[in-house]
């Protein structure tokens, strides 16, 4: 029997069965249950919503490049730069570093850049093996990138073009706003609530629960601390601490079984 709330997901073990190892001990299946409750928790959700960088594909090398290169023709802080453009319309950050400026126009150089160098974009370990085994119609991809961008870097990365995905070229609020995120929900169909978001920055987590949805954050971009401030429910090292199966209910719900231990 499985109660749910929002995307909780709790399992009573039903009644014991038992079977033989190769070691002869006998294991019943509550025994299993309990020894998989130990380090496994399991959620329920009606849809997965994906950013790109530092979720899906490594874009840090191409990223830093571009940005470092701008930083320096306008005699900015290439770390500080990178650090700040890091999960976010990079309009926003032009803004914010010099909004006296034909912002639109600084925006253009970086995107120009951006989409002239994929040198080492590539996935991340599990990353293609988890989209390919998603229902299309389960996931959506939400990024702060210009649409072309993205394209760009999934194709680089060798990853697939998912039929739903929002861009800051769909948004008039940028992450940490939750309207990304509450876009990407309604392109599934479902609420927001219902569904889990994958994040490394922040902002996007920001984002994420603002839009009133779980976050599993990945430890490629920021640190453990900056993922808890910013409202992480879970951190995970990579997509090995995660399972994804297709509900036996028939109501096209997601179950998901997330390593304990952060």
């Amino acid at each position: 029997m499985v109660a749910e709330s929002g995307c909780f997901s709790t399992a009573t073990p039903q009644p014991a069965r038992t079977s033989a190892g190769a070691t002869g001990r006998v294991t019943s299946n509550s025994e299993a249950y309990l020894l998989l409750s130990l380090i496994m928790v399991e959620l329920s959700c009606d849809g997965l919503l994906f950013d790109l960088d530092g979720v899906l594909v490594d874009s840090t090398p191409a990223v830093a490049r571009v940005w470092s290169k701008w930083a320096t023709a306008h005699g900015l802080n290439p770390e500080q730069t990178v650090q700040l453009a890091h999960g976010r319309p990079s309009i926003a950050t032009v803004r914010d570093i010099l909004p006296q400026a034909d912002y639109v126009a600084e925006n253009e150089i970086i995107l120009r850049g951006e989409l002239e160098d994929t040198e080492g974009v590539v996935p991340l370990p599990g990353a293609r093996e988890l989209l390919e085994s998603l229902p299309s119609e389960r996931w959506a991809l939400v990024t702060s990138c210009a649409r072309p961008l993205a394209d760009v870097r999934l194709k680089a990365a060798g990853l697939p073009i998912p039929e739903k995905k929002i861009t800051c070229d769909d948004v008039r609020n940028g992450k940490p706003d939750p309207e990304p995120y509450l876009k990407g929900a309604a392109l599934l169909g479902v609420p927001a609530a219902r569904c889990i978001v994958f994040e490394d920055a922040p902002a996007g987590i920001r984002a994420g629960k603002a839009a009133g949805a779980l976050v599993i954050a990945l430890r490629s971009t920021s640190s453990d601390p900056e993922l808890e401030e910013a409202g992480a429910d879970w951190i995970i090292t990579g997509y090995s601490d995660v399972i994804v199966s297709a509900s036996n209910h028939g109501s096209g719900s997601l179950k998901l079984a997330i390593k304990k231990g952060r």
